[in-house]
């Protein structure tokens, strides 16, 4: 489960399709994983000469991930890397002039991630920043001469847990929890280096547990440092985040800029007096993320007209209008957003953008962007105006592969809802047969099925498999009226969605009717659980990560207040205590018959194990055959090459030996 802000966690999870090539052309199999290479994080040069960006390649051998910080010139596409042998590189960032890159890496020595500064005219990175704790986010002063930055305190009561007294009051954190969690907080120091100046203190925080700091703003003078206040470390708490102003030579206490609850990601025009937040619409948690404009002593959400979900914006030159990323359908879209007037959605061709956007002062866009045909490339476009153009080519030997065909689907859903997915032809496709199905869900369930590059339904369909991703309410992709009908609705509307998806494609007369699996992971695994236990058609399911019981799931996950705005109230208040119950697949185990495949992260924050355990022991007495896996990880989803390659196999090794 995720919620729409974090929807970038399952990457690895969500499910699109490719056109195929010749039949002779061997199809994506799971040794193809280890070749993915994954880019992130795009800074434009302030110019636009110039686009820095994280290249992330996976080894099998180490089961870790190589990350390079390189830098690709944008008029020749010419690739140069700018970090050797250091581990964990992210986040480039230009300095004003441009003659200075800095980013984020491990000290070799304490292991901690830290700032370091590269001159572009040559020379060695040097560490700037020297903490006990990793820094998380940075950025540069608007004269080039500072450094904000964010990293943890030090353990809560530090000196007690020396002395071996280890207890930790529990408030809002989860019951994996070993200690009790350190705020993060804001620093500055020189670019050069030296002695960093502390700007903020208190319970409060500028990250949590499970959620990423985010940017933070100077103000043109640079007088002033805005970032997002959290009330403190916890996720629970964290919808009711403010954003907050301090001085930045560290004489004054922080002051409220935006006091709208659910506030975060604030960003200043590039001229005159605006800034842009992220904020769900109208405050509601069940609505999609807005952007809001202020400056001129009120706020108005510019993107009311689109009524949907925004995931990312930047400022355009001049500080007139704003860029959009989103899902728009079965697609992810770029928009051009004035601030008075409608949104103009850019034409992008086949390219699927990513989240991550950078702007330069002459217009130039870069981002992160795949086709349905092709993973990860870095992209850039002249101006809101002008097509696409691929820098890289990092993933060229997916080129040479037979794929899936994908197309989207469209059908008359219940409530009166126009719904959507995505269909996958199985490699080498004939016209006239039937194939087994298998159903693909997405998770969040704030999140999207789209036809850009991943490689799940890519694997199911070089099997023999048809896939089928169908959107359901709470999805982003369909407008908050869509995303909002799953408030106090979290099971039965959601798998009446499907199932009219379902229906909408055996009317195609492409399906062998009695063998179709359901499965998923996070809230696509409460989606499979919640079918498989209301619908005797699938002959099996995978369930990952799947939130079984609400009721548990409150109450020892990091969600807590995230899980009240499903429902509208505590399940442990009279009020509300039998909506929770009745919404939760464990209710109807018992009339499971698919044989399932359930798998999980032992240290799962996010959807503990426990809802699995539960899953599992349910089923295996009521008979139904079932397989439960752990990974010993402490994510949502393996982020390592092995144990993602190996939920791979298990789950589509599952369906062939059940469907085929």
């Amino acid at each position: 489960m995720i919620r729409a802000h974090r929807w970038w966690l399952l990457a690895w999870v969500v499910w699109s399709g490719l056109p195929g090539l010749a039949a002779a052309a061997p199809p994506f199999q799971l040794d193809d994983l280890q070749k993915l290479v994954r880019l992130s994080d795009p800074q434009l040069s302030p110019d636009g000469s110039s686009v820095a960006v994280v290249e992330i390649t996976p080894d099998w051998k180490t089961d870790k991930h190589h990350t390079t910080l390189e830098v690709v010139d944008v008029a020749s596409g010419a690739k140069r890397a700018w970090t050797q042998d250091r581990e964990e590189v992210s986040s480039p960032r230009w300095s004003p002039d441009a003659t200075r890159l800095a980013f984020l890496a491990k000290d070799p020595k304490t292991k901690q991630v830290q700032v370091y500064v590269m001159p572009l005219a040559g020379g060695d990175a040097r560490r700037i920043t020297a903490g006990k704790q990793d820094v998380v986010e940075f950025t540069w002063s608007p004269d080039g001469r500072r450094l904000a930055y964010i990293t943890q305190d030090p353990p809560v009561n530090e000196k007690v847990i020396k002395a071996h007294d280890k207890v930790f009051q529990v408030t809002d954190g989860n019951f994996l929890l070993r200690k009790a969690i350190a705020p993060w907080h804001l620093w500055v120091v020189s670019a050069d280096g030296g002695t960093p100046l502390r700007l903020t203190e208190g319970s409060y925080s500028l990250q949590t547990e499970q959620e990423g700091a985010t940017p933070l703003a100077w103000s043109r003078d640079g007088q002033a440092i805005v970032f997002t206040k959290f009330p403190g470390p916890y996720w629970g708490p964290s919808f009711r985040s403010v954003i907050a102003s301090v001085p930045a030579q560290g004489r004054g206490k922080p002051a409220t800029l935006v006091g709208d609850h659910g506030a975060s990601n604030f960003a200043y025009a590039p001229t005159g007096r605006a800034f842009a937040f992220l904020r769900p619409r109208g405050g509601d948690q069940n609505n999609g993320n807005a952007v809001y404009v202020g400056g001129d002593g009120a706020t108005r959400d510019v993107t009311a007209a689109l009524a949907r979900n925004i995931n990312a914006f930047a400022w355009l030159p001049g500080g007139k209008a704003l860029l959009l990323q989103g899902e728009l359908g079965t697609h992810s879209v770029l928009w051009e957003q004035p601030l008075a007037g409608p949104a103009r959605a850019l034409e992008l061709g086949e390219v699927e953008p990513g989240n991550d956007l950078s702007v330069a002062k002459n217009g130039e866009i870069a981002f992160i962007g795949s086709t349905a045909a092709h993973p990860d490339e870095l992209y850039v476009m002249a101006s809101i105006h002008a097509k696409p153009r691929r820098l890289t080519d990092v993933n060229a030997f997916v080129d040479g592969l037979a794929l899936g065909r994908s197309e989207t689907i469209e059908w008359a859903g219940p409530d009166g809802f126009h719904e959507d997915g995505v269909l996958t032809r199985p490699v080498g496709y004939r016209a006239g047969r039937k194939y087994p199905l298998v159903l693909a869900i997405h998770g969040g369930p704030e999140g999207a099925s789209t036809v850009r590059f991943s490689p799940l339904p890519q694997l199911l369909a070089a099997a023999g498999f048809l896939v089928f991703q169908p959107n359901y309410r709470g999805s982003t992709n369909l407008g908050d009226a869509y995303q909002h009908a799953i408030f106090r609705d979290t099971g039965e509307g959601p798998g009446e969605d499907v199932m009219a998806g379902l229906a909408a494609v055996e009317k195609r007369g492409i399906v062998a009717a009695d063998r179709i699996g359901v499965s998923g992971w996070s809230y696509g695994g409460y989606m499979t659980t919640w079918l498989s236990g209301h619908y005797d058609v699938w002959k099996a399911a995978v369930s990952g990560a799947a939130l079984t019981d609400w009721v548990m799931d409150y109450t020892i996950a990091y969600y807590q207040m995230g899980d009240l705005y499903f429902f509208g109230g505590s399940p442990w208040s009279a009020k509300y205590r039998d909506i929770w119950r009745s919404q939760s697949p464990i209710t109807y185990a018992h009339q499971v018959k698919a044989p399932t495949l359930i798998m999980g992260d032992v240290g799962d924050p996010n959807v503990p194990l426990v809802n699995s355990y539960e899953w599992y022991h349910a089923l295996r007495d009521n008979g139904v055959t079932v397989e439960f896996w752990a990974y010993p990880a402490d994510t949502h989803f393996p982020g390592d090459i092995v144990q993602q390659t190996d939920v791979y196999r298990r789950w589509v090794g599952w369906m062939k030996k059940y469907l085929q």
